[in-house]
Protein backbone atom coordinates (compact mmCIF):
# COMPACT_ATOMS: atom_id res chain seq x y z
CA UNK A 1 0.00 0.00 0.00
CA UNK A 2 2.92 2.27 1.12
CA UNK A 3 4.49 2.06 -2.69
CA UNK A 4 0.44 2.84 -3.83
CA UNK A 5 0.41 6.02 -1.95
CA UNK A 6 4.02 6.93 -3.20
CA UNK A 7 3.02 6.92 -6.73
CA UNK A 8 0.55 8.83 -5.91
CA UNK A 9 2.35 11.38 -4.41
CA UNK A 10 4.94 11.38 -6.68
CA UNK A 11 4.79 13.59 -10.11
CA UNK A 12 5.48 10.99 -12.24
CA UNK A 13 2.30 8.97 -10.99
CA UNK A 14 0.33 12.27 -11.42
CA UNK A 15 0.74 12.48 -14.82
CA UNK A 16 0.29 8.63 -14.93
CA UNK A 17 -3.17 9.04 -13.66
CA UNK A 18 -3.52 12.16 -15.87
CA UNK A 19 -2.70 10.16 -19.05
CA UNK A 20 -5.27 7.41 -18.03
CA UNK A 21 -7.89 9.69 -17.51
CA UNK A 22 -7.26 11.03 -20.45
CA UNK A 23 -7.31 9.17 -22.66
CA UNK A 24 -10.25 7.34 -21.23
CA UNK A 25 -12.06 10.82 -22.30
CA UNK A 26 -10.82 11.03 -25.31
CA UNK A 27 -12.75 7.10 -25.98
CA UNK A 28 -15.63 8.49 -24.30
CA UNK A 29 -15.90 11.80 -27.06
CA UNK A 30 -15.06 8.99 -29.85
CA UNK A 31 -18.25 7.10 -28.28
CA UNK A 32 -20.85 10.24 -28.00
CA UNK A 33 -19.98 11.51 -31.36
CA UNK A 34 -20.94 8.26 -32.37
CA UNK A 35 -24.33 9.25 -30.63
CA UNK A 36 -24.49 12.15 -31.57
CA UNK A 37 -24.46 11.26 -35.18
CA UNK A 38 -27.58 9.73 -35.05
CA UNK A 39 -29.41 12.79 -35.11
CA UNK A 40 -28.77 13.14 -38.60
CA UNK A 41 -30.95 9.61 -39.05
CA UNK A 42 -33.99 11.95 -38.17
CA UNK A 43 -35.85 12.30 -34.62
CA UNK A 44 -36.86 8.56 -34.55
CA UNK A 45 -33.44 7.41 -34.91
CA UNK A 46 -31.80 10.02 -32.47
CA UNK A 47 -34.72 9.18 -29.79
CA UNK A 48 -34.11 5.59 -30.22
CA UNK A 49 -30.66 5.67 -29.74
CA UNK A 50 -31.29 8.11 -26.36
CA UNK A 51 -33.93 5.60 -25.32
CA UNK A 52 -31.62 2.30 -25.98
CA UNK A 53 -28.83 4.27 -23.51
CA UNK A 54 -31.55 4.46 -21.07
CA UNK A 55 -32.91 0.81 -20.75
CA UNK A 56 -29.80 -0.25 -20.05
CA UNK A 57 -30.44 2.44 -16.76
CA UNK A 58 -27.53 0.66 -14.18
CA UNK A 59 -24.52 0.19 -16.81
CA UNK A 60 -25.69 4.03 -17.89
CA UNK A 61 -25.14 5.26 -14.21
CA UNK A 62 -22.40 3.48 -13.46
CA UNK A 63 -20.27 4.42 -16.53
CA UNK A 64 -21.49 8.72 -15.85
CA UNK A 65 -20.30 7.68 -12.26
CA UNK A 66 -16.53 6.36 -13.49
CA UNK A 67 -16.56 9.72 -15.97
CA UNK A 68 -17.00 12.33 -12.51
CA UNK A 69 -14.70 9.75 -10.56
CA UNK A 70 -11.93 10.45 -13.70
CA UNK A 71 -12.35 13.88 -14.09
CA UNK A 72 -12.14 14.39 -10.52
CA UNK A 73 -9.04 12.84 -10.42
CA UNK A 74 -7.34 14.64 -13.95
CA UNK A 75 -8.70 18.12 -12.07
CA UNK A 76 -7.31 17.32 -9.36
CA UNK A 77 -3.74 15.98 -10.30
CA UNK A 78 -3.84 18.60 -13.30
CA UNK A 79 -4.08 21.62 -10.65
CA UNK A 80 -1.95 20.21 -8.25
CA UNK A 81 0.92 19.67 -11.41
CA UNK A 82 0.25 23.62 -12.42
CA UNK A 83 0.50 24.68 -9.07
CA UNK A 84 3.96 22.76 -8.07
CA UNK A 85 5.25 23.95 -11.61
CA UNK A 86 4.72 27.65 -10.90
CA UNK A 87 6.35 26.89 -6.86
CA UNK A 88 9.50 25.07 -9.17
CA UNK A 89 9.38 27.94 -11.84
CA UNK A 90 8.25 31.30 -10.14
CA UNK A 91 9.84 33.71 -12.30
CA UNK A 92 8.54 31.94 -15.53
CA UNK A 93 10.79 31.23 -18.83
CA UNK A 94 12.06 34.35 -20.85
CA UNK A 95 9.47 34.51 -23.77
CA UNK A 96 11.82 33.39 -26.59
CA UNK A 97 11.04 31.73 -29.21
CA UNK A 98 13.75 28.85 -30.87
CA UNK A 99 14.11 29.35 -34.22
CA UNK A 100 14.55 25.62 -35.03
CA UNK A 101 12.03 23.82 -32.59
CA UNK A 102 9.38 26.76 -32.33
CA UNK A 103 8.95 26.33 -28.49
CA UNK A 104 10.21 28.21 -26.05
CA UNK A 105 13.66 27.69 -23.88
CA UNK A 106 11.82 24.97 -21.87
CA UNK A 107 10.67 22.88 -24.45
CA UNK A 108 6.99 24.11 -24.11
CA UNK A 109 4.36 24.74 -27.38
CA UNK A 110 1.62 27.25 -27.24
CA UNK A 111 -0.57 23.98 -27.02
CA UNK A 112 1.10 22.83 -23.72
CA UNK A 113 1.54 26.36 -22.40
CA UNK A 114 -2.49 26.62 -22.95
CA UNK A 115 -3.35 23.61 -21.50
CA UNK A 116 -4.65 24.71 -18.01
CA UNK A 117 -6.77 27.43 -19.59
CA UNK A 118 -8.29 25.31 -21.88
CA UNK A 119 -9.16 22.35 -19.30
CA UNK A 120 -10.62 25.29 -17.09
CA UNK A 121 -12.76 26.32 -20.17
CA UNK A 122 -13.52 22.70 -20.54
CA UNK A 123 -14.74 22.35 -17.28
CA UNK A 124 -16.75 25.47 -17.81
CA UNK A 125 -18.24 23.91 -20.81
CA UNK A 126 -18.83 20.50 -19.55
CA UNK A 127 -21.03 22.32 -16.49
CA UNK A 128 -23.00 24.34 -19.27
CA UNK A 129 -23.60 21.73 -21.17
CA UNK A 130 -24.82 18.77 -18.99
CA UNK A 131 -27.47 21.51 -17.60
CA UNK A 132 -28.73 21.92 -21.20
CA UNK A 133 -29.28 18.62 -22.15
CA UNK A 134 -28.75 16.34 -19.22
CA UNK A 135 -30.29 17.87 -15.66
CA UNK A 136 -33.29 18.58 -17.60
CA UNK A 137 -36.63 17.23 -17.81
CA UNK A 138 -36.53 16.13 -21.23
CA UNK A 139 -40.46 15.10 -21.84
CA UNK A 140 -41.26 19.00 -20.97
CA UNK A 141 -38.92 19.80 -23.52
CA UNK A 142 -40.75 17.65 -26.15
CA UNK A 143 -37.84 15.09 -26.14
CA UNK A 144 -34.29 15.34 -26.97
CA UNK A 145 -33.87 15.29 -30.40
CA UNK A 146 -36.25 19.09 -30.12
CA UNK A 147 -34.12 20.19 -27.21
CA UNK A 148 -31.05 20.06 -29.54
CA UNK A 149 -32.71 21.52 -32.31
CA UNK A 150 -34.09 24.72 -30.72
CA UNK A 151 -30.78 24.75 -28.45
CA UNK A 152 -28.94 25.04 -31.89
CA UNK A 153 -31.35 27.33 -33.45
CA UNK A 154 -30.15 29.69 -31.41
CA UNK A 155 -26.89 31.59 -33.02
CA UNK A 156 -25.34 32.36 -29.74
CA UNK A 157 -25.67 28.91 -28.32
CA UNK A 158 -24.68 27.40 -31.44
CA UNK A 159 -21.62 29.50 -31.32
CA UNK A 160 -20.69 28.75 -28.00
CA UNK A 161 -21.13 25.02 -28.94
CA UNK A 162 -19.03 25.20 -32.11
CA UNK A 163 -15.86 27.18 -30.11
CA UNK A 164 -15.82 25.08 -27.07
CA UNK A 165 -15.34 22.11 -29.33
CA UNK A 166 -12.90 23.53 -31.23
CA UNK A 167 -11.19 24.23 -27.50
CA UNK A 168 -11.54 20.69 -26.54
CA UNK A 169 -9.43 19.62 -29.94
CA UNK A 170 -7.19 21.93 -29.26
CA UNK A 171 -6.66 20.54 -25.83
CA UNK A 172 -6.94 16.64 -27.24
CA UNK A 173 -3.59 17.95 -29.50
CA UNK A 174 -1.70 18.37 -27.16
CA UNK A 175 -3.27 15.76 -24.26
CA UNK A 176 -3.56 12.64 -26.72
CA UNK A 177 0.41 12.11 -27.87
CA UNK A 178 1.19 13.53 -24.44
CA UNK A 179 -0.21 10.99 -22.64
CA UNK A 180 1.11 7.86 -24.61
CA UNK A 181 4.51 9.69 -23.94
CA UNK A 182 3.77 9.58 -19.94
CA UNK A 183 2.39 5.72 -20.42
CA UNK A 184 6.44 4.89 -22.15
CA UNK A 185 5.60 5.24 -26.01
CA UNK A 186 7.92 8.21 -25.78
CA UNK A 187 10.18 6.07 -28.70
CA UNK A 188 11.45 7.89 -31.77
CA UNK A 189 10.51 5.63 -33.98
CA UNK A 190 6.58 5.40 -32.77
CA UNK A 191 6.19 9.09 -31.79
CA UNK A 192 6.23 11.43 -35.01
CA UNK A 193 3.25 8.83 -35.99
CA UNK A 194 1.34 9.11 -32.79
CA UNK A 195 1.47 12.80 -32.76
CA UNK A 196 -0.22 12.98 -36.30
CA UNK A 197 -2.42 10.65 -34.87
CA UNK A 198 -3.38 13.01 -32.01
CA UNK A 199 -3.99 15.85 -34.76
CA UNK A 200 -5.95 13.80 -36.92
CA UNK A 201 -8.03 12.75 -33.96
CA UNK A 202 -8.38 16.61 -32.28
CA UNK A 203 -9.47 17.57 -35.82
CA UNK A 204 -12.34 14.70 -35.98
CA UNK A 205 -13.49 15.45 -32.83
CA UNK A 206 -13.53 19.70 -33.09
CA UNK A 207 -15.26 19.61 -36.86
CA UNK A 208 -17.46 16.11 -36.22
CA UNK A 209 -18.89 17.58 -32.93
CA UNK A 210 -18.82 21.27 -34.53
CA UNK A 211 -20.92 20.05 -37.76
CA UNK A 212 -23.93 18.98 -35.95
CA UNK A 213 -24.97 22.78 -34.74
CA UNK A 214 -23.74 24.23 -38.08
CA UNK A 215 -26.20 21.98 -39.80
CA UNK A 216 -29.00 22.59 -37.33
CA UNK A 217 -28.66 26.83 -37.53
CA UNK A 218 -28.01 26.44 -41.34
CA UNK A 219 -31.10 24.04 -41.56
CA UNK A 220 -32.91 26.39 -40.12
Amino acid sequence: MNWFIATFRSSIGKKLVMAITGLSFCLFLALHLVGNFFYYGGGSAFEGYSAHLHQRLVLLRLAEGGLIFFAVLHILFAAILYFQNLAARPTGYVMKKSVVRKETPGGQTISSRLMPYTGLYILVFVIIHLFAFTFVDRSAGGGLYRMVTTAFHNPFYAAFYVFSVIVVGFHINHGFWSAFQTIGANHPKYMPTIKIISVVYALIIGVCFSSIPVFIFLSA
